[in-house]
């Protein structure tokens, strides 16, 4: 699990340095993963998977600023999730028992594991594939 680092989380003076003086992270955690045979009836409850979703991203240390949701015929959803710190997801197939979710956070303050615990407690997944994903200047990304 990456744990969480010292990033800046204050408006920046014109030098780019903070009240605090902590150093700038250009960087962040994403995390993403699909849940296989999980409780059906759990991702045909649209309130419950908000309700969800919402405690989860939460359980991470992240902030809600904005959702949008799209119910689909059949009984799938998609719903996304705009944070202070970036988004997370949640894309259901109540007819295969399944969805997939992600949560990506800017800087490393926010434990996105934790959304993921949290997920996986409510729909109870038979099978998880979960990756997370270090992003910014130190994650191998190269310019072109």
């Amino acid at each position: 699990m990456i744990e969480p680092k010292a990033t800046l989380n204050e408006p920046q003076t014109a030098t780019g340095t903070g009240a605090s003086e902590r150093e700038f992270v250009f960087g962040g955690i994403h995390l993403l993963a699909s849940y296989v045979n999980c409780r059906r009836e759990r991702l045909l409850d649209y309130e419950g998977i908000e309700r969800a979703m919402t405690e989860a991203i939460a359980a991470s240390g992240a902030a809600v600023m904005d959702r949008s949701s799209h119910k689909f015929e059949g009984g799938g959803m998609t719903c996304v999730y705009v944070l202070a710190e970036s988004h997370a997801s949640i894309h259901t197939y109540p007819e295969h028992s399944s969805c997939f979710v992600d949560i990506f956070t800017c800087g490393y303050d926010c434990v996105p594991s934790r959304f993921d615990e949290a997920m996986r407690a409510y729909l109870e997944p038979a099978k998880v594939n979960c990756k997370i994903v270090d992003r910014g200047d130190n994650s191998g990304i190269t310019e072109e």
